[in-house]
């Protein structure tokens, strides 16, 4: 089974500052549907932010959508979507000391941070917005009061496009690397067999966890950086780094996934 997984904003989605190309996302489509290539979604969107995504920029439907930051994982079956339930049961065997409620309270009281809205939480989710210049004081005092309390992950991003800082709280068994490796490991594929596409902060995790990677032309520069550093700690990772001119696609969004996929061989035809 060949499976193409990525990320959604700024990445498959052109909905950055950079260029994209106006005839990518047909493409993207076209090719995967061609080559019978599983296509998996690893976003933080709920699923309906998603589904709003797919209407609105025409992108295909995903057969396993990997939401909310991993914490769920849903399969395309008939036209509908369907909760993977093994996924939940694995997650709260794996993480039995994760309590969303008890953090929640544990770090209510910390200056600088405000719960997100209720549809970007979940049992397996708890996320902040951050006021971006207190971050550093801000992930200070939550890692006090919580790291290695819940089996837990604290992940921050910075999102360039609203100048928010985001902060998520998940079980450590509950991530974009895990709910991809699961999904890997349910279609009997080694790793470096799945390609992983990412644009920012939260994809590192996948990017350097031994799939296929590839970075869009538009990824954050400090997202670079941190690839380039897990290589040359391991230069056995496989990383692709998008450039651009080729077959006409510049390289940003949709077109950088299209030139990782065929750099790892997943559309021989279009090569």
């Amino acid at each position: 089974m060949r499976i193409l997984a990525t990320d959604l904003d700024r990445t498959l989605l052109p909905n950055g500052r950079w260029e994209a190309d106006n005839q990518a996302i047909d493409l993207f489509n076209e090719l995967t549907k061609k080559n019978d290539v599983l296509v998996v979604y690893v976003t933080g969107r709920n699923l309906r932010l998603t589904e709003k995504a797919i209407k609105e920029f025409g992108v295909r439907y995903p057969d396993i959508l990997c939401g909310d930051v991993g914490t769920s994982i849903r399969k395309r079956e008939n036209g509908e979507w369907a909760i993977d339930e093994g996924w939940i049961n694995h997650v709260k065997r794996s993480s039995p000391r994760w309590d969303a409620g008890k953090i929640r309270d544990v770090i209510a009281g910390v200056d600088g941070i405000r719960e997100q809205e209720s549809e970007h939480l979940n049992q397996f989710k708890q996320s902040y917005y951050v006021e971006h210049q207190k971050k550093d004081a801000v992930l200070r005092e939550v890692n006090e009061l919580v790291k290695g309390k819940f089996d837990e992950v604290i992940i921050y991003s910075f999102d360039s496009q609203d100048g928010k800082g985001l902060l998520d709280l998940l079980p450590d068994s509950a991530t974009k690397q895990t709910a991809l490796e699961y999904v890997a490991d349910e279609f009997g594929s080694k790793k470096e067999e799945v390609v992983f596409c990412g644009d920012s902060g939260n994809d590192i995790f996948p990017l350097t966890a031994g799939f296929s990677g590839v970075l869009v032309k538009n990824a954050d520069d400090q997202l670079v950086e941190n690839v380039n550093k897990a290589l040359n700690k391991n230069p056995a990772l496989k990383v692709y780094f998008a450039s651009g001119d080729f077959k006409g696609l510049n390289g940003n969004y949709t077109s950088g996934v299209i030139e990782g996929a065929c750099h790892y061989g997943l559309f021989p035809d279009f090569n």
